[in-house]
């Protein structure tokens, strides 16, 4: 069974806003948000890079978190929801109230049992984890300093242990759901409770390319005829207090680490690039849905998903394969299953991490396929990298980039690494086929095929 899938309703949770029409806008304006790291975390450590781009603070209530959900879900599940839940919105699902006193609803106009959540994310609820695992470190050492400085007001190294303490943070109490917030099935788990979604409820945890996975499962599902309607996407959230999971990614040297200005500093692509923008994370949702099923309901439809693919190196936990044989076979791969030759395609978004080593493998890549006149972008240029949500952002600015007929600009490209059609400029173009591609950690390689929907 190959039934036909479009994207009916899409949602985000970003650094450059919490809204489709307000993200895309500032995109395709080339806005991103880049600022020096919080003052604290160089003090726990030497930083080589200095700049991230952060979200907007956490509103759990905007995101249509109630209040007593919040202590049962870390950050990435609910930037999880409030993507899904606009995603569903404006895929023009109403929305039911599931009991008198409920928290939860139903989606009017699609069958629970039939409509499936397929969502990504690299490190689930990592940050409940370094919380929960700093108060259970140092709750009693602190303590014990504070009785001692009480004790010894007045003497020299008061004020000295006076700043150790207040390094020595925690929370006010261990919270007692820690292991339900920081599996990194939560956040879709979240998506099915929240609107009783009883169809497949599937967690992609791959990396870089857990967003893209989890879209191209889904397009899967719905096309083969497990599901109508699924709910898909990608997630994650790096804002603990001390800056660790920022200096993992820096000692291990991915980091964008030299720059004159921070604002050029992230430059997929370019001759000057040194590293990846990290950014805080944040969440995209595409609902997915069977041809019929949303004409049948007068949905807007915003493209086509016609293929997907997903191969493996099998070669370096940290580092991409010389040549980019897998990329290459997973992307020939990913055009068969959508029945379509490499020469209609008129537009690549990406993985572009602005890392020396991957470029330059997906550059060659996109040349030997492609050739140099298809349109190649990088959305990492504009939003740093947000892990395990970036294929899903991707797949969206892909989505949209074949709605409107234009993209964004690959920002900071002075001096490209390939002569390839990098985007330099907005302007109209006729796009019929469009591919996004990730390549993560591990080895982990994936791309899904659209089709301006007509």
């Amino acid at each position: 069974m190959n039934r036909r899938v479009v994207i009916t309703g899409a949602g985000v949770v970003s650094s450059l806003g919490s809204d489709v029409d307000v993200f895309w806008s500032r995109c395709l304006s080339g806005a991103s948000a880049v600022v020096p790291v919080p003052a604290s975390w160089p003090y726990h450590s030497e930083l080589h890079s200095r700049i991230w781009a952060p979200l907007p603070e956490l509103d759990p209530e905007s995101l249509g978190v109630a209040r007593a959900e919040r202590l049962q879900l870390d950050p990435v599940a609910m930037l999880a929801l409030g993507a899904a839940r606009e995603a569903i919105g404006r895929a023009g699902f109403s929305l039911v109230p599931a009991g008198e006193r409920s928290r939860n609803f139903v989606l009017s106009g699609a069958d629970s049992a039939r409509t499936g959540v397929f969502f990504g994310t690299g490190l689930g609820g990592a940050i409940t984890f370094l919380q929960n695992h700093t108060h259970h470190l140092f709750r009693k050492s602190r303590a014990a300093l504070a009785a001692y400085t009480d004790e010894h007001k007045g003497m020299e190294d008061h004020t000295v242990l006076d700043g150790v303490i207040a390094q020595m943070t925690h929370g006010t109490r261990f919270n007692p759901f820690e292991v339900s917030m920081v599996m990194p099935n939560a956040p879709a788990a979240a998506i099915g409770i929240k609107y009783s979604l009883t169809g497949p409820n599937q967690t992609c945890c791959l990396a870089c390319a857990s967003g893209t996975v989890a879209v191209g499962n889904a397009f899967r599902a719905v096309r083969d005829g497990r599901v109508d309607v699924a709910v898909s996407g990608g997630c994650e959230y790096f804002a603990d207090e001390h800056g660790h999971i920022f200096r993992s990614f820096d000692v291990s040297g991915t980091l964008v680490r030299e720059f004159a200005d921070p604002q050029t500093a992230n430059r997929p692509f370019d001759e000057k690039r040194s590293g990846f923008l990290f950014s805080q994370g944040g969440a995209a949702s595409l609902v997915l849905e069977e041809l019929e099923h949303a004409q049948r309901r007068g949905a807007p439809i915003m493209a086509e998903v016609i293929g997907f693919s997903e191969t493996f190196d099998a070669h370096s936990m940290m580092s991409l394969a010389p040549g980019g044989k897998q990329i290459e076979r997973m992307i020939r791969s990913t055009l068969s299953d959508a029945g379509v030759s490499p020469d209609v395609v008129d537009y690549v978004n990406a993985h572009g991490t602005g890392t020396r080593n991957n470029d330059e493998i997906e550059a060659g890549v996109i040349e030997r396929v492609f050739g140099k006149s298809v349109r190649v972008n990088s959305t990492k240029s504009i939003l740093g990298h947000t892990i395990g949500a970036s294929g899903a952002f991707e797949a969206l600015v892909t989505a949209l980039t074949l709605r409107d007929g234009k993209t964004h600009i690959c920002k900071n490209l002075d001096t490209p690494l390939l002569d390839l059609n990098f985007v330099r400029r907005v302007e109209r173009f006729d796009p019929q086929v469009g591919l996004t591609q990730s390549f993560a950690f591990g080895g982990h390689n994936a791309a899904v095929a659209m089709r301006r929907f007509s």
